[in-house]
């Protein structure tokens, strides 16, 4: 085992894939000469050249057009985007290409390619720069949406999804790129579609992803203090979406919350709730509670940004207010 930072672990799962398949390649702005906006392709143009490891212009709609097209030649490429709000310039080729090649084509190509970058807020971006698209992505057929907490399962997930036959949205966070854990030497892959529990408890279900994780672990640490012992599941995977593991433990548990980095309408939360009740509702012992970003865009003011994100205190005030406690 190794200490590893997220950024580390990111460069190293695309460079063991690109060394046991050559056509896997990586392609965006500034992922060669400056190895990377945040150094997560770090060395990588040293070690496989020009022609593996491409800078583009400032122009997502054409570099991801011609990455769609490369895997009709038998490519698998990786398309980094600077932010997934610049994913937005390219989304008809993500939506109406990539999604729909497999089918319009009855069969007769898949379409096996990453589309990786930050994903969410980041601090003093502005409205513009700290969006969540998650459940945007996840609503289209044909898409595979892949949404990490940590090092070690980034790792692990983006291997698999190189490896996978059809697209695949791959969503970081640039406020993770600097966290550190033990990562394993040898090779290990993490399998598309597979929560994890990341705490075990039997008082109530706090189900999350991404970096917004730290707040859902925050706050058990926080109950845990009164008592109060919360399973807290990261789905890691929002499509699929591993529906069991969260059914099985609301079961458990029998009281559900949810914690999302997003604008509530139509969000992620929405359809874990409705699912939940449609799956476990003789099981639900309170409402279902959901937490998500206030709706309206993400302001710049650091006061008012720290009232629009979602807080630990405020999966603590759900979770009591679920088991019916002042």
């Amino acid at each position: 085992m190794a200490i590893k930072t997220f950024r580390e672990v990111i460069a190293e799962a695309m460079s063991e894939e690109m060394r046991r398949d050559e056509s896997v390649y990586l392609m965006g702005e500034e992922v060669a000469e400056y190895n990377g906006a945040y150094k997560a392709s770090k060395g990588m143009l040293d070690e496989f050249g020009p022609k593996r490891v491409i800078d583009t212009p400032i122009a997502e709609s054409g570099f991801t057009g011609i990455a769609v097209g490369s895997t009709l030649t038998g490519c698998r490429p990786i398309v980094e985007y600077m932010t997934f709000n610049f994913s937005l310039v390219a989304i008809d080729q993500i939506v109406n290409n990539a999604a729909k090649i497999l089918q319009m084509s009855g069969g007769q190509w898949n379409c096996p390619i990453v589309f990786r970058g930050p994903t969410a807020s980041a601090g003093q971006l502005g409205a513009t720069h700290s969006q969540a698209f998650e459940n945007w992505y996840a609503n289209v057929p044909g898409l595979k949406v892949v949404v990490p907490s940590n090092p070690y399962d980034a790792k692990g997930l983006l291997k698999s999804a190189i490896r996978d036959n059809d697209p695949v949205i791959f969503m970081e966070s640039e406020q993770m790129y600097g966290d550190k854990m033990e990562i394993p030497e040898e090779e290990y892959l993490i399998p598309i579609g597979k929560a994890d529990i990341k705490r075990e408890g039997k008082d109530v279900t706090i189900v999350s992803f991404g970096k917004i994780m730290k707040q859902a672990l925050m706050a058990a640490e926080e109950l845990a203090k009164e008592g109060i012992e919360a399973e807290v599941i990261d789905i890691r995977t929002v499509r699929p979406m591993d529906y069991d593991t969260i059914i099985a433990s609301v079961k458990k548990t029998n009281r559900l919350v949810i914690l999302e980095e997003a604008w509530p309408f139509a969000s992620v939360s929405t359809e874990i709730a409705y699912m939940v009740q449609q799956k476990a509702f003789d099981y639900l012992d309170a409402p279902v509670k959901r937490i998500t970003t206030k709706d309206t865009s993400a302001p710049y003011a650091p006061n008012l940004f720290q009232e629009w994100f979602p807080q630990a205190k405020e999966v603590v005030s759900a979770v009591k207010a679920v088991m019916y406690k002042s």
